[in-house]
Order: structure tokens, then C-alpha cells, then sequence
């Protein structure tokens, strides 16, 4: 007798092949039989007129923190989403040791825009090693997960505070190395870095692993070369153009690891002849990485990028030319530096220099919500509107309007990149060998990001709706794609002898929900949420997590080890 048996359903297997109505057999969490079953089973369910998809694979969250005090990585789970791949960017929290973590936990909420209140709430610190942190995790959590090591934290666990602003010392690197090797060897999925300048800790420096020479990259990834099933997760820099150096930097780390995939995050598309500069200069990084025996992939979005942004966190602005010190600022200071006719003109010509117009289009941004109930008219309007209104420049406008709102302010840039010339690039980056679709940035950036959602979005608004890509194809982006690039065994696709982890969903109903705020982080912080539309179950491992929106309770997500859930991945 069979486990559990997918009745009738239009199975879309994940390979990219054609959907075919057939039923689905599981038994000892693993799919047994595909096509006639025939056979009886403990649970059947009905899935005529659904359609049976593996669960979708998220390769880059933040879910670091979260999953400690929410098994189920909410909305992820919702939506579909079965196996989530964390520590990214080079910050994770794992390992850890005192009195570091009075260091560490500041800044990841300071770079990962996490409430600092609810981390100290939800985390007990009561763990060291990498691998100690994984056993916490064991039988605890609902969708299968891993994580990668990150840069920043073990270069603060050797350094100290000569971890931002100095040099390794050939000890230094020794210690680092050797704690690498211990972390991969106990389960890390690999080795995760940055050098985005958006990337500031909480006390306005750039985060350690921006202070590493290139020998302290190239030595930390030739570590992988030891290690079965493990890849490099890297933010190169967040302007237009890569530079050389960092295309070279790249090309090499991937080949110090032994060829072992590099994905740097993240491929924007927006429109405009500069636009296709940037993305052809980009995706230069993985041919020369080609030419010297490695393997690096760009990451991008499968939708156009919506944030919410604030003056208050200062996240992203922060980067801009001139702003550090102005969105570093307390909060008293920087209310009256807003106010500032000198220091507005300073963040003008700041932002002018800046390479990218995404988010300092000021006219076109928009009142994403206020707190101030005497603004509450403006949500929704552009700052530009708002200018003409009140005989003022946009930036002027913006700022009158934070100021008044006591920095509350959430802004939304203008969407760019939805028109049909981005579309018809962002599918030719899809179906390109060195580009992976996901970039979620899910857990993180939690009253930001809007890109949580971003799977079932992509599978309503732009696959069944517009058609930009068949629901085959589509499906096999966010499945057996990712799981392919990074190793991940038996996981990706219905296919028999592979572990069963399903969406069954509507296909003329997926998508995402309204986005709104929920206050239920530890400490009662809020963040962005949204439900998901039409996905009626989901199972990992072949145990149901998901009910038509709902969580049953269950924990039977496996917490991955390099080597044992994942092989190493070479390029041909």
C-alpha cells in the first residue's frame, strides 16, 4: 500500500517536458510511481483539474534567523516553495561564538533590514559550531533547507574588530580557512561573500568581508575544492558596469574552488540602451570565468523588482554618493538634516552621480504608506504630483513629506523593467546558461521586499497571463533549474525515486495575494506578507505542510549537508 497518491492530475514534471494528465504515487516520502496507479493508498487526494508541479526551489533567502522561530518560513511555504537555500551574502549566524554576536546580530539586521528587537527576541545564541546550529535545526523544520557559511561572520570570529578596516594577516587566513573547512564539513552548503556597497553594518562601515584583499577570496574558496556538493554565493557590486577587477575576481574564485559554481546576485532588467551595456558586460563575468576553468551564474529576478523603501532604515540609500552620513544618522539629527536646504543639495548631486536611476527617479516614486494621519491622502500619489501641488521640486517635496511623517514614510520607486522590450530580454536571460531564475531575498528586508511571492507571482501575472514562457518552462526555472546548478539530490522534478516534494496548484488562479503588514515577529516587529492564490497543497517529503493556505503543523523538511543532499557541479 501506497503512502499517498496524487489522483488525476495534469503532471507538470519540472524537466521542461509536457504536462500529461497522470496520477502520482508516494510512498516513504519518495515518488514510486507515475502515470496508472493502480495501486490503494493510506491518503487520496483529488487532483482533477490541478496541476502537480515539484515544489519550487527558492536559491536565495535569508531565512537564517526566521526558521528558528518559524518552521514553515512564512509565506514561502505558502506559496509553494519546499527547499530554501539561506546564508547568503556572507552573513549567517552560524558559527557563533561570545562575545561576537553582539557584533553580528546588529549587523545583520542592519544590512538584511531585520527588526534588531525581534532577532535578540527569537534567538537563544545556543549553539558554535556550524554544525551544532544545524542539529538545533533537525526534525524542526516544514520545507527541506540549507545554508551556506558567510564571509563577514567567520572573518569577525578570527578578527575581532580589526575585522572592518584591516587586513588579514597570513594567521588570520589560516584561522579563517581552517574554520570554513569545519563549517563545511559539518553540513554548509558552501561559502557566501560580498562586496556590495550597499552593504554597511550598523555602525556605517562596510561589513568585514568588504575589507578582504583578493588572496583572502581566492584562499577561502580553494577550500571548497575538499568539500562534495558545495558552490560560492557572491555580491560583486551593485553599480552598472562590473569592473575588471571584479569580473577577474569572480572568474577566479569560482576556479581557486576547483570549478565549482559561483552565483553572484543580482541581473537587473530595466530598459534603455545602457541597460543592455550593463547586462552584456555582466554576463562577460561568466565567459571569463569559462576561459579559466570556472563557472559563474548570474542570478535574476523572474519579475520586475518592487521595493518599498524608507529614509528611516536608509537601506540602498545608503549607498548613494554623499548619503551615508545623513541615513546613518539618528533619528533627531536626521530630521533636522532633511530639513536642510544645503544638505537636500548634497543628496541631489549625490544621487545624480550615482550610476543607476531605479530608486532616485524621485518624481516618479510613489507615497507607499504614511503614519501621519494628516498625510494619509497622499498614499499613493507620486512625490512629482506632490511637487506641482506644493510649488516645489520632487526632492523637496519628498523630503517635506518624510519629515512631517517623522521619517514613517514608506516610498515606492517607479517600477521599471515591465514593459514588453525588458520582457522579451528578461526570457532570452532565462533561457541563457548563465543565468538562474530566483533572487527572493526572502526573510530579509522584511518592510522592503515585495519580491517574497515572486514564484507564484511569476506563474500567474507572466506565465498564464501574459505568456511570456509555457507553464512547463516556467516551472522548470524555479524547479529542477536550481536544483540542477546546485547539486541538490533527487530533488527538483517528479520523477520516480526522487524525494516528494509537491505544489499542487489552480492554474487559473496562482498567484500572489495582496501585499499587506503583519505584526508577529518576535518582539511583535511587522513585515511584509502576502497569502498565496490558488496552491492547494504542498508536501515535502512526501508529508502535507500546506492546505489551500493553511499550515498543518508539520516538520518533515530535511536540513541539508553538503556531500549527503548535494553533489558537486562542474561544468562540462
Amino acid at each position: 500500500m501506497l503512502d499517498l497518491i496524487l489522483r488525476d492530475g495534469w503532471v507538470v514534471d519540472g524537466t521542461g517536458a509536457p504536462g500529461r494528465r497522470a496520477d502520482v504515487g508516494v510512498k516513504g516520502g519518495r515518488l514510486v510511481a507515475i502515470g496508472d496507479v493502480d495501486d490503494s493508498a493510506t491518503r487520496t487526494v483529488d487532483c482533477h483539474g490541478l496541476v502537480v508541479a515539484p515544489g519550487f526551489v527558492d536559491p536565495h533567502t535569508h531565512y537564517d534567523p526566521q526558521i528558528m522561530w518559524d518552521p514553515a518560513v512564512t509565506p514561502s511555504s505558502l506559496h509553494g516553495v519546499t527547499t530554501v537555500i539561506g546564508g547568503n551574502c556572507g552573513f549567517t549566524i552560524a558559527p557563533m561564538e561570545p562575545p561576537h554576536e553582539e557584533y553580528l546580530i546588529p549587523m545583520l539586521a542592519r544590512v538584511e533590514g531585520m527588526p534588531v528587537d525581534a532577532l535578540w527576541a527569537g534567538l537563544d545564541l545556543d549553539w558554535k559550531s556550524f554544525g551544532s546550529w544545524l542539529d538545533r535545526l533537525d526534525d524542526n523544520v516544514a520545507v527541506n533547507a540549507g545554508f551556506l557559511c558567510g564571509h563577514s561572520t567567520i572573518r569577525r570570529l578570527v578578527m575581532g574588530d580589526a575585522a572592518v578596516g584591516e587586513h588579514a594577516t597570513p594567521e588570520h587566513l589560516e584561522a579563517m580557512t581552517r574554520l570554513l573547512h569545519e563549517s563545511l564539513s559539518e553540513g554548509a552548503l558552501g561559502f557566501s561573500s560580498s562586496l556590495g556597497q550597499a552593504h554597511s553594518d550598523h555602525q556605517g562601515n562596510p561589513v568585514p568581508s568588504r575589507h578582504a584583499a583578493r588572496e583572502e577570496f581566492l584562499e577561502l574558496c580553494s577550500a571548497l575544492k575538499d568539500h562534495d556538493g558545495t558552490w560560492i554565493e557572491f555580491i560583486p557590486s551593485i553599480e552598472r558596469l562590473f569592473t575588471d577587477y571584479e569580473i577577474d575576481l569572480m572568474a577566479d574564485m569560482s576556479a581557486a574552488a576547483g570549478g565549482r559554481v559561483l552565483n553572484w546576485n543580482l541581473m537587473g532588467v530595466r530598459p534603455g540602451s545602457d541597460e543592455e551595456d550593463s547586462r552584456l558586460n555582466k554576463l562577460g563575468a561568466s565567459d571569463r570565468a569559462r576561459e579559466r576553468g570556472g563557472n559563474v551564474v548570474a542570478l535574476t529576478l523572474p519579475e520586475p523588482m518592487t521595493m518599498r523603501l524608507s529614509f528611516q532604515t536608509g537601506f540602498l540609500y545608503d549607498s548613494l554618493p554623499d548619503w551615508r552620513e545623513v541615513m546613518h544618522a539618528p533619528d533627531a539629527q536626521k530630521l533636522k538634516m532633511l530639513a536642510d536646504p544645503s544638505v537636500r543639495r548634497m543628496m541631489i548631486e549625490g544621487a545624480q552621480a550615482f550610476g543607476y536611476r531605479s530608486y532616485t527617479d524621485w518624481a516618479s516614486s510613489r507615497v507607499a504608506d504614511v503614519v501621519n494621519p494628516a498625510l494619509k491622502h497622499l498614499e499613493g500619489r507620486t512625490f512629482g504630483s506632490i511637487a506641482s501641488e506644493r510649488r516645489v521640486d520632487p526632492f523637496d517635496a519628498l523630503c517635506e513629506v518624510i519629515v512631517e511623517d517623522r521619517l514613517q514614510t514608506g516610498i515606492e520607486p517607479d517600477l521599471q523593467g515591465d514593459d514588453e522590450d525588458s520582457w522579451h530580454e528578461r526570457v532570452e536571460l532565462f533561457r541563457d546558461p548563465r543565468v538562474l531564475v530566483g533572487g527572493s531575498d526572502a526573510g530579509a528586508h522584511v518592510d522592503m521586499m515585495k519580491t517574497f511571492g515572486c514564484l507564484t507571482h511569476f506563474l500567474g501575472e507572466y506565465v498564464r497571463d501574459r505568456g511570456y514562457v509555457s507553464l512547463e518552462e516556467g516551472v522548470h526555472l524555479i524547479t529542477d533549474a536550481p536544483a540542477r546548478l546546485f547539486g541538490l539530490r533527487d530533488r527538483g522534478r517528479l520523477e520516480e525515486g526522487y524525494f516528494a516534494d509537491v505544489c499542487v496548484f489552480e492554474a487559473e488562479r496562482i498567484n500572489r495575494g495582496p501585499i499587506h503588514m503583519v505584526r508577529d515577529l518576535p518582539s511583535g516587529a511587522e513585515r511584509l506578507t502576502a497569502e498565496a492564490d490558488g496552491v492547494q497543497h504542498v508536501f515535502v517529503n512526501g508529508v502535507e505542510i500546506a492546505h489551500d493556505g493553511a499550515l498543518t503543523g508539520a516538520t518533515p523538511g530535511t536540513v541539508f549537508r553538503s556531500g549527503r543532499d548535494t553533489e558537486t557541479v562542474l561544468e562540462d
